[in-house]
């Protein structure tokens, strides 16, 4: 026998509903992925054009192809060697990407010389060391050091003005890199430019393993093609700016393996990532800036305040001894920034360089990285990217980077790379296309560097 039903009495509390947004449009979709391409391939041809009507009318003089600081050429039967590495490593880096990771690491190292030089070649096979060798060159400063570096270091802010081109827009370290090379037997421009090349390309696992820690191994498989297969390896086997690419490069990764749990000896890993964060700003004045990477990296592992303060110890350590040697470092800023003022260099004009130097970035880097910049999804995949380009636009809106940065962008654009993370493996087509944008502008912009 059942009671009676009792029908049940419920109260409903209507609350005021927010409108949902609308998701976006496929077409909006379209239109936000190509955006940085179609903004870049724009700056490029807008500040080409300009930059050509301007040196017409007499107002670059120093250089050729604005905002490039080359000269027109053309390249066609010394280019094959290239072409066919190029084309080699489009075909293997996807597979290379997959082997094993301690063996790609070194195996992307081997590629990346191989690119580099490939380019340089291009010129004839000594081009590589020859560039150093000039009169605006490093080792061209080398006789004023002599043996008493000590004494040297102490009159550099003093003396800038006798000496060559690129030492008066440096620091002093570079100088003294070389000279540590010279007198434990390494001399000429042979061992220099090993040197470079190596520790250069020796930023490709840097970047990759950085990658790897903040956004897992699948995301640092995909970039590591593209670090290999960049355009701005043709600056990287001719010009000094490629060791502090991977000075810089290999302060950001080992800072990064200190910061995350289950790295063998974080303090020692700290202590030489600070030490050669430490060195940046006395190998380039451009460097300072670089310490927004480690920023990133530090907040993204949320390490502790003691690793923190193994990496600050260790960044001490040149600023220390170069002051104790007797180099002040805002009298080098102050030094330099006069005698960049008085040089050609210093009568660019602010304005157009403010976006030619943004375009230059945008031919480094590549069609690829552009792409990836527009698909790329998520805090962590945007930090890398997004900290090297905010470095890189108040580098540009200072203006102490008027023209000539193909090679100072060098260690802010390998961070870019990693935009290529978003771009679906194996992206043969984007790898091809940065391979052709690199031969495209080694046959037809002749580089002093």
């Amino acid at each position: 026998m059942t009671g009676p039903v009792v029908p049940s009495v419920g109260f409903v509390i209507t609350t005021r509903e927010r409108p949902r947004e609308k998701p976006p449009t496929a077409t909006r979709r379209r239109l936000l992925r190509h955006a940085p391409l179609a903004a870049g391939a724009l700056l490029l041809a807008v500040t080409l054009v300009v930059g050509h009507l301007m040196r017409e009318r007499g107002g670059l003089p120093i250089d050729a192809v604005p905002p490039f600081h080359t000269i027109p050429r053309l390249l066609v039967l010394p280019m094959w060697p290239a072409v066919a590495y190029g084309a080699l490593m489009v075909a293997v880096l996807p597979r290379l990407a997959r082997a094993r990771w301690r063996r790609a690491l070194p195996l992307a190292w081997v590629a990346a010389i191989g690119w580099a030089v490939s380019l340089a070649a291009t010129d004839g096979v000594s081009r590589i060391w020859t560039t150093l060798t000039t009169k605006y060159d490093y080792l061209a400063g080398l006789p004023a050091v002599g043996a008493d570096p000590l004494r040297w270091l102490r009159g550099f802010a003093t003396h800038l003005s006798a000496y060559p081109e690129h030492v008066k827009g440096h620091p002093p370290l570079p100088v003294l890199v070389i000279w540590a090379l010279d007198r434990i037997g390494l001399h000429g421009p042979v061992p220099e430019a090993a040197l470079v090349i190596a520790a250069g390309c020796a930023a490709v696992p840097a970047v990759a393993v950085t990658v790897r820690l903040m956004s897992g191994e699948n995301a640092a498989r995909r970039a590591l093609p593209f670090l290999v297969l960049s355009p701005m390896a043709m600056f990287v086997a001719t010009s000094m700016d490629a060791l502090f690419l991977g000075v810089t490069a290999w302060s950001v990764a080992l800072i990064a393996l200190a910061a995350h749990r289950g790295t063998r000896a974080p303090r020692t890993a700290a202590l030489a990532g600070g030490l050669l964060l430490g060195a940046a700003p006395y190998l380039s004045y451009a460097l300072l800036t670089v310490g927004a990477l480690v920023v990133v990296v530090l907040v993204s592992a949320r390490t502790s305040w003691r690793m923190i303060g193994w990496a600050a110890a260790g960044a001490l350590v040149v600023p220390a001894a170069m002051t104790a040697g007797g180099f002040w470092w805002p009298d080098g800023v102050f030094a330099t920034s006069g005698a960049w003022a008085a040089s050609a260099g210093g009568n660019r004009p602010y304005a157009y360089f403010l976006f030619g130097d943004l375009a230059v970035l945008a031919a480094c880097l590549g069609p690829a990285v552009l792409a990836g910049l527009g698909r790329l999804r998520g805090a962590r995949a945007w930090a890398l990217p997004a900290a090297a380009l905010t470095a890189v636009v108040v580098l540009d809106l200072v203006g102490i980077t008027r023209g000539e940065v193909e090679r100072i962008w060098l260690p802010y654009a390998a961070w870019m790379v990693t935009a290529t993370t978003a771009l679906r493996p194996p992206a043969r087509g984007w790898l091809a296309a940065q391979a052709a944008t690199a031969l495209v502008m080694q046959a037809t912009l002749g580089s002093p560097w």
